[in-house]
């Protein structure tokens, strides 16, 4: 079963100062992410305190982990990453409880 996260992204000096690249930059985000066994579903630029909100799935969580530090190593953006529970996820968790 695959693990959901949504990722809250926010451009370093670095990465704004090149902003225009941005798209650049998010396909090959996608591209790396296949290399880690991550799936990025869905990539959105945004207002406010994050500059992009991303959601993804992987097959656990030390491979969405690693993925995740090595786009920060790039150096265009911070990420904040959280784990995501569906539905039927919520179900099965709250089933385990006494």
């Amino acid at each position: 079963m695959m693990a959901t996260f949504i990722t809250l992204v926010t451009f370093t000096d670095q990465g704004i100062r090149n902003v225009k690249e941005t798209l650049n930059r998010a396909e090959k985000a996608r591209e790396m992410a296949q290399k880690f066994g991550v799936e990025m579903t869905d990539i959105y630029w945004t207002l406010g305190q994050y500059d992009l909100v991303v959601t993804s799935n992987s097959s656990d969580d030390a491979s969405a982990t690693a993925f995740s530090l090595a786009l920060g190593s790039a150096g265009n953006v911070r990420t904040q990453t959280l784990r995501a529970f569906s539905k039927d996820d919520m179900k099965d968790i709250l089933s385990k409880m006494p």
